[in-house]
């Protein structure tokens, strides 16, 4: 049941992290704010160090 919620987790992380990298490059062929792409990309990446703590957390338990 871990193991789906983790793959469940690295595919909304990846998702994330390529839908902010199309905005990104939308938005500056668009000339236009480029912020929301970059927030989702920092949100990713954030996901990811939440995610390698708590593997390094369960990891450590077992």
């Amino acid at each position: 049941m871990l193991f789906f919620f983790l793959i469940l987790y690295a595919l909304a992380t990846v998702v994330l992290f390529v839908v902010g990298i199309i905005m990104m490059i939308i938005a500056s062929s668009n000339n236009t704010s480029v912020k929301p792409g970059l927030k989702l990309l920092i949100a990713s990446v954030i996901m990811v160090l939440i995610g390698f703590g708590a593997c390094a957390v369960i990891l450590a338990n077992s």
